[in-house]
């Protein structure tokens, strides 16, 4: 795991400056990568990398890495999990190895098989990849968009980061996307492919981006894309498969040189995770857990009960209390990236990791979207009957009426619309009050959105996509990678295994969900491993006591929010418990990206 950032001019530019340029780069992402620094310049070409030292932590690992030839050389962010199978296929058809990581295995992989070799990939990736025969840079990014990968592109440059930070590095006085703050505010992030900076995108998930040094000429192509198949009809087909597969992927998460645990909240999927690496008997197995003063909130019970069945591993917890909350307020608004109305569990998850002396841990992440863990999954079927209104009602109520808000959202001009229906935070009407624009100013950002390959069908399948497409794709990863990254910690996602994520969208969803029980088909798949108790608890979520936490100090947090009759009608509903914790730290994430 590390941070990488490069420029390409179209002129040909002193390399004392690119040097220069690529230098504070690397110094903005030091966090990324405390272990090395790296950097590559030629001509109108300068590369930057920060490594966070996971497989081969020695020397030998470091970047920017080249072919021996000095043909091909890569910057690399992420892991590839399936690297040994793939670097003993190569072995047999002549490639020659010189270190123990998988950054050499992305070059010799590429050498063989072009651009071919991306879908062969299992894992977590962003890199950019110089082919000197060719005169081509390449920009990739992994199936599910884990890792992060920002970029412009103009007429006179290319520019690339894993963090928009060093785009401001680049040029303090970057013009602001206009539409940012009614996205964030209707959303509670910015949603893809846009960001806070104005020209500034987010590389599609599954895609590469390749450009031609000498023209300029550039294309985006996808190399991996999911689709439903439905072609497991049998439960029991369904059941082996996942239970197979979630032990493989398991198996390939726990690979690491470094230091490795898994993060226990207590909930089905840490939970599982846990479990399995046990059953599997993985050596120096590490778990953290995470505590709280407040009894509601506290899963310090259920934790409990995972650590009691396991045989060998080390435990530590760590309490989060108000007190650390406020001390940390300002570190957590520095670690943040990008606005988000979530993000600060990840950063003290990350922070307890870190002191508990890990580099890595695996985290729960995805299992909710591909297996129905949220009440979204129930939710979306309502949306069969909300097809039939007439469109001028929605739409109308987008404009005038936000007593509705859930109806609003649903008349926006985009097909974000039923997600927004799902899960969106404010209206139109309530955007416009609190940013004190016209409404139609409001509404017209939503008309550039638009998302990809909707599932037609208005099933389970749909709030699947809509979960892991939108929600966990703009939020949950990119929140769990600036916070973890933030404190030099590489967070795992084995849920998100490509192998795993093929096969739930290949199981039919009459298998796969069940209204009386959220995720029946993996509690199913390993009830011999699950405690009851924590297979059949009311879903909780990884919930801190922000609401608590905000109603105690709100004489303070008065002084973040944005001064407007709205916000005031907000935080009095806020106090009365009408208003949702995350309407009122969205204002103060608002107010602090504007200032």
């Amino acid at each position: 795991m590390c941070g990488i950032s490069g420029i390409i001019t179209k002129q040909v530019t002193p390399e004392a400056d690119l040097d220069a340029l690529i230098g504070r780069f690397n110094s903005r992402l030091k966090h990324r990568g405390p272990d090395a620094a790296g950097s590559w310049c030629h001509s109108n070409i300068a590369l930057g990398h920060r490594r966070l030292s996971i497989i081969d932590l020695s020397d030998a690992g470091n970047q920017p890495m080249s072919t021996t030839d000095n043909n091909y050389l890569i910057i690399f962010n992420g892991e590839i999990y399936n690297f040994r199978e793939l670097k003993e296929e190569l072995m047999t058809k002549g490639h020659q190895f010189h270190t123990a990581s998988d950054t050499e295995v992305i070059l010799h992989a590429y050498e063989e098989w072009g651009t071919g070799a991306f879908n062969r990939f299992n894992g977590m990736f962003a890199f950019s990849l110089y082919d000197k025969q060719k005169n081509e840079l390449l920009l990739v990014r992994d199936h599910a968009g884990i890792k992060p990968l920002y970029y412009h592109l103009s007429h006179e440059h290319l520019l690339f980061s894993s963090e928009i930070r060093c785009f401001k590095e680049f040029n303090p006085n970057w013009n602001k996307n206009p539409y940012w703050s009614y996205q964030f505010l209707s959303f509670g992030f910015i949603p893809f492919p846009y960001t806070t900076l104005d020209d500034v995108f987010v590389l599609p998930k599954g895609h590469f981006l390749k450009i031609n040094i000498n023209s300029f000429e550039t294309s985006m192509q996808s190399y991996h894309q999911f689709r439903f198949t439905e072609t497991i009809t049998s439960e029991k087909e369904a059941l082996e498969k996942t239970r197979a597969v979630l032990i493989a992927s398991l198996d390939r998460h726990m690979i690491s040189d470094a230091p490795l645990g898994i993060f226990l909240s207590g909930g089905i999927d840490s939970s599982l995770l846990a479990l399995i690496a046990d059953y599997r008997k993985h050596p120096n197995l590490n778990t953290i857990s995470v505590t709280f003063n407040e009894a509601s909130y506290n899963e310090e019970p259920f934790q409990n009960l995972v650590l009691d069945k396991m045989r060998s591993h080390t435990h530590k917890k760590y309490k989060v209390d108000e007190r650390l909350f406020l001390k940390y307020l300002p570190d957590i608004f520095e670690a943040m990236d990008q606005p988000s109305w979530d993000g600060i569990n990840s950063y003290f998850v990350s922070k307890c990791a870190q002191d508990a002396g890990l580099k890595v841990v695996l985290s729960g992440l995805g299992s909710d979207e591909l297996f129905g863990g949220y009440p979204s999954f129930q939710r979306v079927l309502l949306l069969n009957a909300l097809r039939f209104l007439p469109s001028s009602i929605t739409k109308f109520s987008s404009k005038f009426n936000s007593s509705i808000s859930r109806l609003a959202l649903l008349g926006l001009p985009t097909n974000y619309n039923e997600y927004l229906f799902l899960r969106g935070c404010f209206d139109a009407v309530t955007i416009s009050k609190i940013t004190q624009k016209p409404v139609e100013e409001v509404i017209t950002s939503f008309e550039v959105l638009n998302l990809k390959d909707v599932p037609l069908k208005r099933d389970q399948n749909l709030a699947s996509y809509l979960e892991t497409n939108v929600y966990m794709e703009n939020q949950l990863l990119k929140d769990t990678d600036y916070m973890s990254m933030w404190h030099s910690l590489e967070v795992r996602v084995p849920y998100l295994d490509k192998e795993l994520m093929e096969l739930t969208n290949s199981i039919h969803p009459k298998i796969k969900y069940n209204k009386s029980q959220p995720k029946c088909l993996i509690t199913k798949a390993f009830n011999d491993m699950l405690p009851p108790e924590i297979i059949f608890r009311k879903k909780q979520g990884f919930t801190f006591p922000f609401s608590i936490w905000l109603k105690n100090n709100m004489d303070y947090f008065k002084g973040l929010i944005p001064d407007t009759p709205v916000t005031t009608q907000l935080v009095h509903g806020f106090l009365n418990g009408q208003v949702h914790w995350s309407r009122i730290w969205s204002l103060i994430v608002y107010k602090k990206f504007m200032d």
